[in-house]
Formats: structure tokens, C-alpha cells, sequence
């Protein structure tokens, strides 16, 4: 892989992510990919910004605030408000891929444990 080309990390939050878009000099938007392995839930945690999932494949299960749980597939658009409480869980027997779209972008602070 060229080096000039994101690289997928691991996080805390026990999923991979790899930063699409996310720059000082376009504050307005951040566009990640995420991977959850089969049998993983991510941490329970909340953001200070507005959110997206847009499922791209395999299949989960939504947690957001004190709605009751959704099941997710490829196809589906999960909107999260800023500060409620979220986490997704692979139910499936694939990777569960899905891009994160933020605005205002992500950075490190907008990012709250809830575990």
C-alpha cells in the first residue's frame, strides 16, 4: 500500500478504524471507516458532535440513548445526536463495515468513555 494512503488502527473501543477524512483546515466533516469482528461490542461511549453509521456490510445490533436496540444490515443509515450514549455490536458472522460521518469532524476531545 502507497503511504500516502490512510492505515486501518485499532482502538479502545474495540473496532478498527481508518481515518477517510478528517482535516484542521475543513472543520465541518470527518469521514471514517470502522470494523467490528464478529462477536465484538464496541464501548458504550458519547460524542460532543453529531453522527452517522452508514452500513456497508455484515450486520449489528444499534444501541443509541434510551431507544430500544436496532438491528442493522448493509444499506442502512444509523443518525446518532451529539451526547447520547452509543455502541454497536456484530451479530453476524463477517466483519460489520460501516463509515462514520461527523459534523462538526472528529477529533480525540469529542470523544467520551461511558464504561
Amino acid at each position: 500500500m502507497p503511504p500516502d494512503l490512510p492505515r486501518e488502527f485499532w482502538t479502545g473501543e474495540r473496532c478498527f478504524i481508518t481515518e477517510i477524512f478528517n482535516r484542521e483546515d475543513y472543520p465541518e466533516v470527518s469521514v471514517a471507516r470502522t470494523r467490528v469482528e464478529p462477536g465484538v461490542t464496541t464501548e458504550l461511549h458519547a460524542l460532543s458532535v453529531s453522527e452517522w453509521y452508514l452500513i456497508e456490510s455484515g450486520q449489528g445490533r444499534m444501541y443509541v440513548g434510551d431507544d430500544e436496540p436496532r438491528n442493522v444490515a448493509a444499506g442502512d443509515v444509523v443518525s446518532i445526536p451529539k451526547n447520547l450514549a452509543q455502541k454497536i455490536e456484530n451479530t453476524g458472522e463477517i466483519d460489520l463495515l460501516f463509515l462514520c460521518l461527523c459534523a462538526p469532524r472528529f477529533t480525540t476531545e469529542c470523544y467520551r468513555s461511558l464504561e
